[in-house]
């Protein structure tokens, strides 16, 4: 299937732009051609007509949507790894996800990195007037922007919080707490979203609920987690290629969370660098296309790459 192909069955967003670059050579020989070079992933077109196309995880690196100059050698492997095993238990768990059980051949290098994915369009309803995409975020603990909305006063999900709740504070069930997908991700009312989609989201809810029951068995507390869905082109819904994973999740061990260290094992020790060193500030002076160079200790690199492999290591079924 060719991009244009692609686009003329309306599932590749007009927003997001494509390349005409050559891609990984070995895989090009195979007829695999690069369509899309996103900030760590990049996107081919598959051989024949179906309708699937394939992932291929770099180990490029991004924060705060700042692209950098800067890769974690392993750092795509380790996800694809991961990627892997939470599709897997989701799909143990009887949730489809975009992810194929179809595999490129094994013999080739970069195949550790590959997934091959369903072409599925984003789920789409009316709200409020807009027709929307959404993101499903489950929390376990209330901390990051919902506690500072909190601390002001504000109810962005309508959930009615009380308001003398301490950062950290754990919720006996999950807190569904919606958004908008988009250039900015807006809070949506959390009733409005699960009168819309009942059957999704309390499936979605019972998986969150099991992965933190099974996670905390392994060593590791999962502080939440965000699902994408998609709409297969037989009409039903399945999960987005990251699932489960430190790119849709903050995982923290649970040795550090009981001694209140609350660093979780993705890429908010980056983030906490790139605040440290201004990296937002210095990203406005970028032009279209450009990377910010930057400098990160290896210890840094290191420590990401550890976090990665522990996920793995804990949660591997």
């Amino acid at each position: 299937m060719k991009i244009s192909d692609i686009v003329a069955l309306g599932l590749w967003p007009q927003s997001k732009k494509t390349t005409s670059q050559k891609g990984i050579s070995e895989l090009e020989e195979l007829g695999y051609n690069l369509f899309y070079i996103g900030k760590n992933a990049d996107l081919y077109t598959c051989p024949g007509a179906d309708q699937k196309v394939l992932l291929v995880r770099s180990d490029r690196c991004s924060v705060f949507d700042i692209p950098l100059n800067l890769e974690i050698d392993g750092k795509g492997i380790s996800q694809t790894a991961i990627s892997n095993n939470g599709a897997q238990y989701a799909k143990e768990a009887g949730i489809r996800t975009a992810i194929l059980s179809e595999k490129i051949d094994e013999s080739l290098s970069v195949a550790p990195r590959c997934q091959l994915m369903e072409l599925c369009k984003p789920l789409e309803s009316e709200i409020d007037g807009d027709v929307v995409q959404f993101e499903f975020i489950f929390r376990n603990y209330l901390t990051g922007s919902l506690f500072e909305a909190c601390q002001n006063g504000i109810d962005p999900y309508s959930l009615e919080l009380p308001t003398n709740l301490k950062q950290w504070h754990k919720f006996d069930t999950p807190l569904f707490t919606p958004t908008t997908k988009g250039i900015k991700d807006e809070p949506l009312n959390a009733s409005k979203v699960r009168e819309l989609f009942p059957e999704i989201i309390s499936s979605l809810e019972k998986l969150f609920q099991d992965f933190t029951a099974y996670a905390q068995d392994n060593g590791i507390v999962v502080v939440d987690t965000k699902f994408e869905i998609f709409m297969s082109a037989n009409g039903q819904w399945v999960l987005g290629d990251e699932v489960l994973t430190p790119e849709s999740s903050r995982f923290i061990t649970c040795e550090n969370f009981d001694a209140a260290n609350y660093i979780s094992m993705d890429k908010q020790i980056l983030r906490d660098f790139g605040k440290k060193n201004n990296w937002k500030e210095k990203s406005k002076e970028l032009k279209a296309g450009e990377k910010l160079d930057v400098e990160v200790p290896d210890s840094i690199k290191s420590t990401i790459l550890n976090g990665y492999t522990t996920i793995l290591n804990s949660l591997s079924k």
